[in-house]
């Protein structure tokens, strides 16, 4: 067992866990996060993305140990003084979605996007959640809910916003 201190959304945590324990086993068993969902366990589905250190990662391919010291964001983190960020506010109002099950994923691999690209074109959009699988929306009203983020005055995903 390792002991590990991880700061997820906001809220600092201390655990002993196995070596072997995924970000998104710990997040969703042991903290009860579900919003962080499992679909394929290899990687290639994007359901499970979240930020670690501000760097968009596919939770079931990282160990829970390697967060240890780090800062985790899932899609309820990302919510700004409770209000919904630019982000989830598009995908409702854009109907991004359809069962739902890809959203947080598809929402935490945008926000990264957007932090480093913040007028991305459609093309670029698409290139950028390549990574994330959608079986029931055919991808265009999450493009779109993407672009409109991207013109909301309130979005700011400068790097200087970010610390």
């Amino acid at each position: 067992m390792n002991h590990i201190t991880v700061n997820v959304d906001g809220t600092t945590y201390e655990h002993e866990v196995e070596p072997r324990l995924l970000l998104a086993d710990y997040l969703r068993d042991r903290l009860n996060l579900t919003s962080t969902r499992i679909s394929c366990d290899t990687g290639s589905c994007g359901a499970c993305t979240v930020d670690l250190d501000g760097m968009s990662v596919k939770s079931c391919s990282v160990l829970t140990v390697q967060a240890d010291g780090g800062e985790v964001t899932t899609v309820r983190g990302i919510a700004l003084d409770g209000a919904w960020h630019p982000l989830q506010r598009s995908f409702h109002e854009e109907h991004a979605l359809q069962c739902g099950y890809c959203t947080p994923g598809m929402i935490m691999a945008a926000r990264d996007l957007l932090r480093h690209n913040p007028y991305p074109s459609p093309q670029e959009v698409r290139h950028a959640l390549r990574g994330n699988l959608c079986r029931c929306t055919g991808y265009q009203n999450i493009v779109k809910a993407v672009l409109v983020a991207a013109a909301a005055p309130e979005t700011d995903t400068s790097e200087e916003a970010q610390a």
